[in-house]
């Protein structure tokens, strides 16, 4: 009979004694399973699902803690279940259920039956049954129908996790599934199968060795033998719990009657086929020798036609249970029969009969299960199954289930699994006929050769050594351009042409099904070599370690070596999406670089369709392991991309750090659901980053969105110590626990000094992030623990743990340079707390252990730790992180990893409340000027005597607290409070200081404006006197020469010039006038008196040359050197001396000078000459040097130079003192005046009109000032707020002084700005402002408006005043105490006497006239300029200046690029730092006794093998790398290193080349020679840079 034949018979046999029973009622037993299921959806609270199914997202994510077992409730349970079975906890069949409904009957529970108490019903009771009694009750839900409720509710990629983890759990898995309503329909879930990999091992003995071949693949594709176990009719024994002994006694694969929970009640059990696998580990006491498939039927085979055809046709086995075979049922006589009859091997056991094994025929056997302990048949069993199984061809293979078999219906079938597919096998077909290297080379070119050679030159960047550094820095660059330039060549790659497309262009869905499908067959084509390739490895390995224990280094060292080449091969060996994604990586970084577009691929896009991986839940790999470096333009705009579709959201990192294959991933995988990479043998290196959202339930138990866990590879690899594993570990541990807002650190085992290494990696990394001022926290995680009582007693452990923690961070303390002495001064530790203890994973030895359940257990404790500390967390945004990603990486690129860390989110932040701190002082600036216009202006008319702090703070407090509330705004913003926090006191109490500066200030400058007006007070009396008199001699001599006849003006002034010339010497006679001074008389005077002779100082102040003495490029020329013969040069040190020294005088002269009182008591020549004797005596106790000394010439030059920088002050103070006490001088600017006035009363004009004339000239000079002084602070305010270069920050300025710069292109600008940066700053500022109030409108609309708003205040108060005095019937007196009190209040009067005009009636016409005169005024005024404002008393420019200007002014002790700090004072708190540094050549730096430049930038220098010369007196130069111990200027700088270039300061050495030669007297040469590179960037690009590099 063939085998067709017997499949017919098998097929065709009549069962109808059974089954036409079943037919007949077939459409009723639907209906009432179609009840049954929705009952029992309903207890489960899954009947919402079965139409919208579950999904992983439902499941994966921080959710809600598990319940324990007691408080679930049958709603729960589906839930439980797959939380649990998600944590590899078995034990999710066996939970147990709250008894919450009382008609449910629970195995667990003990039923107590209700009856009367009475002795005549107890017989009764006894012998009555209760079955009706629990029949009427619902049974509680069987664990199997939970399992297949939820399969049946889960969408795919749910039911692929939850076979998946049932396999990790040594379950059988569901192979054929009945529909749970038709019955008759049956599925294979293929496509969930597809995802189970199993590994084993198989023993082959020769003649005198035995060797062991491991295997490792997809189950799907495994050829094994299958083994069918199927009954036929009602059995009182346990078929599945037979099959268990033979697979495994310890642990229930198959669910069996005697599990807890079981129970007769079942809905979608019975039809269900399961599928389990007996893996061999290679060991003597395997039950079977190699991979052996069971199949499992549960129900009654007679009753399950289609599952039991399929089993019998697919299996190499049939075991068939039978209750007997002396009266069996025709039904399972046919079936035994065609079984017996057919060539396959048979095995019947019978339940009734108790002989052992008998062999009917060839592999025909029947065994009797009566009477006999389980052991004894499962032990029999497995000899007759390997007897019969041997010289059998292994023929089931599980995937041919898609196409070889007829009945069923294969989940993999569906459209959208097809799509998918189609795309994967696109790609697969590529790779399928070339080995895996060369399609690596072929398919992926960018990672490989280009890559790896790439980072080597990129960290050359970082360990420059020699005197040429920035040209051999040039040459790197243009090496590693050259690379990218390759790179985007062969980046035309088909198969990411086609994996990119399909990311694309395919929907969300497909897409899952797409990457799943390539990761599926990609492992299932290059499944072979790596498993070779792996056990070479684990075989040299063991040959490694025996090497070691026994010290036999020459081999050792040989070995090692070939231990790396076999690793090398395991990493060629791998090849799926992990590489994919890394040459989509590379292919973005290499046309990012080159700036290079190309119709052939959207290389800008891959960000984006990375984003989207990552976003629904896959790994991404952050380090590349292989490289060992971090792709950081690929991972910035990845994070970028992820941002733009998420927003920023906010994170909580979490990393894990640990020896090499010690469960981190597994731990992570299990802890939250994640898909991380399980491997043994380092196969995956680096470091791999995935989202785990918070779900809405939980959502407001934290102050973040997702956990972005980072998995990496493990430390401390045995196979490479001694070699570069030490300083890759440290840079690993560095960098993802910088990274980490909390660090897992995994051991392997209790004791902690087996990881000693480890630890003090751990350590000195958390070491690092305390000096740089980051604050991970971590836990430690002891894995491994074999005492299931540990937790109880790990005291001693702990307390071990601790103390190996102090002794490595006094071992690492000493590495760093720091002084720390225990493991709690690094970083917040208690170890009673952080520190845990998780049992093994394993429940016996792999490959058949199930996970212990204690693992679980531990773990769920140890997430709900992590999370619990999480919630205390503000995590971190997702900006923020990847900004913390380049500074890390950067900062470990060099070798001083403190040094060069450079913190760039926290940076931003500062700059923005830099900003902030900008706007809140102006607004108190802006304050406290219309405060002080308002003193002045009281002073002035003599309403206020006393300035103090009471008034002062009444007319700022709400302003104060204004910015008071503005700032606890600031520092509460959730975005960045972590980061704020650390600045907040700080703040608060600078603007605390600055308010009460402010303040300070003034009261100083109002007091001095008291005190000149107490000081002039005699002189105030005395003016008005004069003023009364000249009105009045002016009245006289107007009715003198009225009654003399008309004469004309010629004569009228002549006659008044006169008279005038006699009033005031008549006025006068008794007043000496005050003289003007003359400086250069005193000057030359005060330098003869010091000794240096006239003719010397007419030279010097001919030539001219002491007006640039502060911008000097050599001072040579100004020493002389003891015993020179030959011609030299000062070093570049001793030229920043002198410089220094310079700027100290003129700081020290032009305080001492200001201190004087010239203003209110006049210039003396005795200020200028203390100012001389003092600058004599800091020359004489300056030593500069015992070999040079300065020149005479010197002297007088720096003398000429204070003189001259004091000059200005002195006349302009005492001009002021001369227009406050010369008697003279006051009445010749009352001439023209008085003349109007005689002019006047000459013209017959009544008083009325000559009154109201006097009152509008003195109003046109009031008025004037007023609006000149209020227009000055208002058009800062406006100039500050629309003008770019003001309305930011310290950096923005700069930018923006940098680009005037350059747009002139005047070298001698260059020279005062680098020489004297203040000093250009503030004249940029004024030009700014000036030429803004003379280009735009704003200032003549600014200055319209005040003219309007004073014009309209004093009409008002006109017209009150001369109503109010009508109305009274008051006189001129009475009206001009009115006018002039209205008006005092915004307006400065001279004093002006109504006794003149007492004649005067009529106030109304007198306020007409003056209305007229005030029109009149309008329109003159009207053409007022904005020039006139700087006449008054601070300009808009001297405002932004002191606003602006009022910051750090220290610079770079080596290219003295600005400290771009906007708070003065701040290197207390913070370092001084420049946003972009310079050449050295900029500041005329020079390699010492020599005149050539040194053009290298000090950000190089910083990480190169240099060193440098501190200043002018070292003999012993001082490594770079420690220039921070080299002396207090350069401690307080902090110079991050880094290598990209601002093309302005490159251009700006090119462009005035010649011009810095001639004025440092040094030349571009030998090692100063400029790099050909620079010399290619313009003048646009400069400034471009600009825009690029101060980023606002």
């Amino acid at each position: 009979m063939t085998v067709e034949q017997v499949y017919d018979g098998v097929f065709s046999v009549d069962l109808s004694g059974d089954n036409d029973k079943q037919s007949v009622n077939n459409s009723a037993e639907n209906n009432t399973n179609q009840k049954e299921i929705e009952t029992l959806l309903n207890r489960l609270h899954l009947q919402y699902k079965h139409d919208q199914k579950l999904s992983p997202e439902d499941f994966l994510g921080i959710r809600p803690l598990l319940k324990e077992s007691h408080e679930i409730s049958e709603g729960d349970l589906a839930h439980a279940f797959l939380q649990r079975l998600m944590m590899l906890d078995y034990r999710a069949r066996y939970i147990l259920i709250k008894q919450d409904k009382a008609d449910v009957s629970y195995s667990q529970s003990v039923s107590v039956l209700d009856g009367d108490d009475t002795d005549d019903n107890d017989l009764d009771d006894l012998f009555s049954t209760t079955e009706d009694f629990l029949e009427s009750k619902l049974s509680h839900v069987h664990p199997l129908d939970v399992q297949m409720a939820i399969f049946h509710c889960s969408d795919n990629f749910l039911k692929q996790n939850m076979i998946t983890k049932l396999s990790q759990c040594q379950y059988a898995l569901p192979l054929l599934i009945p529909n749970p309503v038709t019955i008759n329909d049956v599925e294979c879930p293929l496509w969930a199968l597809r995802q189970v990999k199993k590994t084993w091992k198989i023993s082959e003995i020769s003649a005198n060795s035995k060797k062991i071949t491991m295997r490792s693949m997809p189950i799907c594709q495994a050829e094994t033998h299958m083994i069918a176990f199927f009954r036929l009719g009602p059995l009182s024994l346990s078929k599945s719990q037979l099959m268990n002994a033979l697979i495994n006694e310890r642990h229930d694969i198959f669910f069996h009657r005697n599990c807890p929970g079981s129970t007769k009640s079942r809905h979608l059990i019975d039809g269900l086929t399961e599928i389990a696998w007996y893996c061999p580990a290679g060991k003597p006491n395997d039950s079977f020798t190699d991979c052996i498939a069971f199949c499992n039927l549960h129900g009654d085979a007679l009753l399950i036609e289609k599952q039991r055809e399929i089993l019998m046709k697919e299996s190499s086995v049939n075991v068939v249970l039978v209750p007997t075979l002396k009266k069996s049922h025709e039904s399972t006589k046919k079936i035994i029969s065609v079984l017996y009859k057919f060539s396959k091997p048979l095995i019947i056991l019978v339940a009734d009969n108790n002989h052992g094994a008998i062999q009917k025929k060839d592999r025909k056997y029947i065994m009797g299960l009566k009477d006999r302990s389980q052991s004894d048949v499962s032990a029999e069993l497995k000899q007759v199954i390997e007897k019969v199984l041997s010289g059998l061809k292994a023929s089931f293979k599980l995937q041919s289930m898609d196409c070889g078999v007829s009945g069923i219906r294969v989940d993999d079938g569906d459209t959208v699994y097809k799509k998918g597919k189609s795309a994967a096998m696109k790609i697969v077909d590529l790779v399928r006929n070339r080995d895996i290297s060369a399609n690596k080379d072929h398919y992926l070119p960018c990672q490989g050769s280009f890559w790896h050679d790439w980072c080597v030159k990129k960290r050359e960047l970082y360990h420059l050594k020699g005197d040429r550094i920035e040209n051999d820095k040039t040459v790197i660059n243009k090496e590693l351009l050259k690379i990218r330039e390759a790179q985007c060549k062969v980046s035309h790659s088909k198969l990411i042409n086609l994996f990119t497309e399909s990311l694309s262009d395919l929907e969300s869905k497909e897409r899952k099904y797409f990457l799943k499908w390539t990761q599926l067959l990609m492992d299932g084509l290059f499944m072979d070599e790596p498993s070779l390739i792996l056990q070479n490895y684990d075989k040299m390995w063991c040959e490694v370690l025996d090497l070691k224990k026994k010290g036999k280094s020459d081999m050792l060292t040989e070995k090692q070596t070939e231990l790396e080449q076999i690793s090398e091969k395991l990493q060629c060996a791998t090849f799926g999406l992990e590489q994919i994604f890394r040459e989509m990586g590379q292919i973005y970084e290499a046309h990012e670089a080159t700036k290079t577009q190309t119709s052939k691929i959207k290389w800008s896009e891959y960000p984006k369709l990375a984003a989207d991986l990552i976003i629904s839940g896959h790994p991404v790999e952050l380090m590349d392991g292989d490289a060992g470096h971090v792709p950081l333009s690929w991972i910035s705009s990845l994070l970028g991309a992820v941002i733009e579709k998420l927003g920023d959201k906010k994170v909580f990192v979490l990393s894990v750090l640990g020896a090499q294959s010690s469960g981190k991933s597994t731990m992570l995988n299990v802890m939250f659901g994640l898909q991380f990479a399980v491997s043994a043998g380092r196969c995956t290196k680096g470091a791999y980053m995935q989202l785990v959202q918070v779900s809405e339930e939980v959502k407001n138990d934290f102050k973040f969105d997702y956990f972005l866990v980072i998995d990496t590879e493990g430390l401390h690899a045995l196979e490479l110590a001694g070699k570069t594993s030490l300083h890759h570990d440290n840079e690993l541990a560095t960098f993802v626990v910088g990274l980490g807002n909390m660090t897992l650190i995994n051991i392997f085992g209790e004791n902690p000094a087996e990881m000693q290494d480890v630890l003090q990696i751990v350590v000195q990394a958390f070491m690092r992030m305390k000096k740089v001022k980051l604050s991970p926290s971590c836990m430690f995680v002891h894995q491994n623990v074999t005492d299931i009582a540990a937790v109880e007693k790990n005291m001693d452990g702990k307390r071990r743990l601790q103390e190996k923690l102090d002794q490595m961070t006094n071992l690492a303390a000493q590495e760093e340079e720091c002084n720390f002495e225990c493991f709690c001064d690094v970083i917040a530790f208690d170890v009673k707390q952080d520190a845990k203890y998780i049992t093994q994973l394993w429940e016996g030895s792999p490959p058949m252990a199930p996970p212990n359940p204690g693992y679980s257990e531990s773990i769920q404790e140890l997430k709900n730790t992590i999370l619990s500390k999480a919630s205390q967390s503000d995590g971190i945004t997702l900006s923020n992180f990847r900004s913390k990603v380049y500074d890390l990486w950067m900062a470990l690129m060099n070798e001083h990893f403190v040094f060069s860390f450079r913190n760039t989110a926290e940076i931003a932040v500062y700059r923005k409340l830099e900003v902030q701190y900008g706007n809140w002082t102006w607004e108190l600036r802006n304050n406290m000027l219309t405060v002080e216009n308002q003193l002045y202006t009281e002073i002035e008319n003599g309403d206020c005597i006393k300035v103090d702090d009471e008034r002062l703070l009444k007319d700022l407090n709400k302003t104060y607290n204004k910015i008071k509330d503005d700032m606890a705004s600031h520092f509460d913003d959730k975005k960045n409070k972590e980061i704020l926090v650390q600045w907040q006191g700080r703040f608060e109490n600078k603007i605390k200081d600055f308010h009460k500066e402010m303040i300070d200030n003034v009261k100083r400058k109002m007091n001095e404006v008291l005190q000149q007006k107490m000081a002039c007070r005699k002189y105030d009396e005395k003016k008005t006197e004069f003023s009364n008199q000249l009105l009045q001699k002016s009245k006289e001599l107007a009715e003198q020469l009225r009654e003399k006849g008309n004469s004309s003006n010629q004569e009228c002034k002549r006659q008044f010039d006169d008279f005038w010339h006699c009033w005031v010497k008549k006025l006068t006679a008794d007043v000496q006038p005050i003289e003007d001074i003359n400086l250069e008389k005193d000057q030359t005077k005060i330098l003869e008196d010091k000794g240096f002779d006239l003719k010397m100082i007419n030279e010097r102040r001919e030539k001219g040359e002491y007006k640039n003495i502060s911008r000097v490029g050599n001072y040579t020329s100004y020493t002389h050197k003891f015993f020179n013969t030959f011609a030299w040069s000062l070093e570049h040190e001793e030229q920043q001396m002198i410089r220094l020294l310079i700027k100290d005088v003129e700081n020290q002269s032009d305080v001492a000078i200001r201190k004087k009182p010239v203003a209110t008591s006049g210039y003396n020549s005795v200020y200028l000459n203390e100012v001389a004797s003092n600058v004599h005596q800091t020359l004489k106790n300056c030593q500069p040097n015992k070999k040079w000394t300065f020149k005479k010439e010197f002297t007088v030059d720096l003398l000429l130079h204070v003189f001259d920088i004091t000059e200005r002050w002195i006349s302009e103070s005492h001009k002021q003192f001369q227009m406050n006490n010369d008697a003279h001088t006051y009445l010749n600017s009352k001439k023209r005046e008085s003349y109007n006035i005689f002019k006047s009363f000459y013209d017959r004009n009544s008083s009325i009109v000559v009154f109201g004339e006097i009152i509008c000239e003195k109003l046109k000079v009031s008025i004037e000032k007023a609006v000149c002084n209020l227009t000055r602070i208002a058009l800062a305010e406006e100039l500050r707020c629309t003008t770019p270069a003001f309305n930011g920050n310290r950096s923005k300025l700069e930018k923006y002084v940098l680009k005037s710069l350059a747009e002139k292109e005047n070298f001698d600008d260059f020279v005062t700005y680098i020489q004297d940066p203040r000093k250009f700053v503030e004249a940029f500022i004024e030009e700014t402002v000036n030429s803004q109030m003379l280009r735009e409108n704003k200032a003549l609309n600014i200055l319209k408006k005040k003219f309007e708003d004073t014009f309209k205040f004093v009409s008002q108060a006109l017209f009150d005043a001369t109503t109010e005095v009508t109305t009274q019937k008051g006189d001129i007196v009475i009206w001009g105490e009115k006018f002039f009190g209205l008006l005092k209040d915004k307006l400065i009067l001279d004093n002006l006497s109504c006794e003149s005009f007492t004649d005067i009636g009529d106030l109304d016409f007198l306020k007409q006239k003056i209305d007229e005169g005030l029109d009149s005024m309008k329109k003159k005024m009207s053409q007022l300029s904005v020039k006139q404002i700087k006449e008054f008393r601070l300009s808009p420019g001297k405002i932004l200046i002191n606003q602006l200007c009022d910051c750090c002014w220290e610079k770079c002790p080596f290219c003295s690029a600005v400290c771009i700090c906007t708070i003065k004072d701040h290197a207390k708190d913070n370092d001084h730092s420049a946003q972009f540094h310079r050449s050295q050549a900029v500041n005329g730096v020079h390699f010492r006794s020599t005149v050539e430049l040194s053009v290298d930038f000090c950000t190089t220098k910083v990480v190169s093998d240099g060193s440098f010369y501190p200043d002018s007196t070292s003999e012993v130069p001082h490594p770079y790398k420690k220039y921070r111990t080299a002396g207090a200027r350069f401690a307080t700088w902090d110079i991050t290193p880094d290598n990209s270039k601002l093309k302005y300061w490159t251009w700006f050495l090119c462009q005035f080349k010649k011009k810095l030669e001639e004025h440092y007297k040094l030349k571009f040469e030998g090692r100063g020679e400029i790099p050909q590179e620079w010399r290619k960037h313009t003048k646009e690009e400069a400034i471009k840079s600009l825009d690029e590099m101060y980023k606002e």
